[in-house]
């Protein structure tokens, strides 16, 4: 989704645009345990936000406390300008979407959609017309009269989806809203959730474990290990520029090579490996480091290029080594070669065109010779 954004679209580029969601200082302890520990966080209206992390980092007690679930610890919460820590859930401008859905099995999909509606005291003229609104989005309309157990899972979930948008919060909350999907399925759902977002204008925010997922939906990411956030940015920022070896692990895969600094200059660093002194990586870099600085290099599996024969001219950025193993997954195949120096590190090859013979581009054990460009890479001090 952010990945096409111009600049009317990045709102937190603008420092005169105020953040629609404060979060300032928020702890949150039980026990000795402390879940979220003193985060700071602007999100902007409209919004398609999501909270990424592994189990048990943070990430669904910071949406229950946006919620009104949990009480902070410490710090506070700020929606459209007002502090809402100590406002009860019901009263706040946000409402939750499960991720069981939790749907009343005994209620059509009508029903389940106006319960919100119903328990608010609405004229039985509007929920009848907001309703319809919302079976229309959510394209079920052949299936108002269904009940849970007769609908599919991705039907499930937009009912679901309806039923916290049809009281039209500011906000909607989504844990883990696909988890229960299978992988096709998910990823249809995804760009459907996209546009429902889209047209309505309301302001997501998406916990998840799923990188994909994350990348797929979001405007902007924050990166959540230990109650604290390590990394907030565009899916294309965090990916292609990830501050840390834990977030180059954590999105997607890299391989990471330990050196120091030989020479940097404003636009470019060269490391020596520290596994093996007749490597040399040069990387597009625009800090200046010291010399001897310890470094880590990072370069994403499809960044690498792979041959069959050895480089005329020997330089930078080059590696060779034997296939070790092969994954083959369709659309492209994982290599794992093992250097020279005995390092295991991974490649990723499109598979561009169908094999005849049912050959890999390179087969096990066959020698190969690696490369990549200078701005391929990315140089991390941590």
């Amino acid at each position: 989704m952010s990945t096409d954004l111009n600049d009317t679209h990045r709102p937190w580029l603008d420092p005169k645009q105020e953040p629609f969601i404060k979060i300032r200082g928020v702890t949150k302890r039980f026990g000795d345990f402390t879940a979220v520990d003193n985060v700071d966080l602007d999100i902007y209206k409209s919004e398609l936000f999501c909270l990424l992390g592994g189990s048990g980092c943070g990430k669904s007690t910071l949406l229950r406390m946006l919620a009104g679930f949990e009480t902070p610890t410490a710090g506070n919460i700020f929606i459209d300008g007002e502090a809402v820590a100590n406002i009860p859930a019901y009263a706040r401008p946000v409402n939750m979407m499960f991720q069981s859905y939790a749907l009343f099995p005994h209620m059509t999909v009508e029903k389940n959609i106006a319960y919100g509606l119903k328990r608010d005291g609405l004229p039985k003229k509007e929920i009848t017309r907001r309703v319809a609104e919302m079976i229309e989005l959510v394209e079920l309309g052949d299936f108002r009269q269904r009940k849970p157990n007769q609908l599919s899972g991705g039907q499930r979930q937009r009912v679901a989806l309806a039923r916290a948008l049809v009281k039209q919060p500011k906000v909607l909350l989504l844990d883990e809203p696909l988890a229960a999907l299978d992988k096709r399925l998910r990823e249809h759902t995804q760009y459907e959730l996209m546009n429902i977002q889209d047209q309505l204008g309301v302001t997501f925010i998406v916990v998840t474990h799923d990188q994909e997922e994350a990348m797929t939906l979001s405007t902007r990411i924050a990166v959540m290990d230990q109650g604290r956030f390590i990394q907030t940015g565009t899916p294309t920022e965090i990916y292609e520029s990830p501050d840390s070896r834990f977030v180059a692990n954590f999105i997607g895969s890299a391989n990471i090579f330990q050196g120091h600094v030989i020479t940097s200059t404003a636009d470019h660093v060269v490391v020596r490996s520290a596994q093996d002194d007749t490597l040399q990586f040069t990387v597009r870099h625009s800090a200046e480091l010291a010399q001897n600085t310890k470094v880590w290099v990072a370069v994403r599996p499809e960044k690498i290029r792979m041959l069959k024969d050895a480089p005329t001219t020997p330089g930078p950025n080059q590696l060779a080594g034997s296939v070790h193993d092969i994954g083959y997954l369709g659309r492209l195949s994982n290599y794992k070669i093992k250097l020279d120096n005995g390092k295991m590190i991974d490649v990723t090859h499109p598979n561009q065109t169908r094999p005849t013979s049912g050959r890999h581009l390179v087969d096990w054990d066959e020698r190969v010779y690696l490369h990549w460009d200078s701005a391929s890479a990315i140089v991390l001090t941590h």
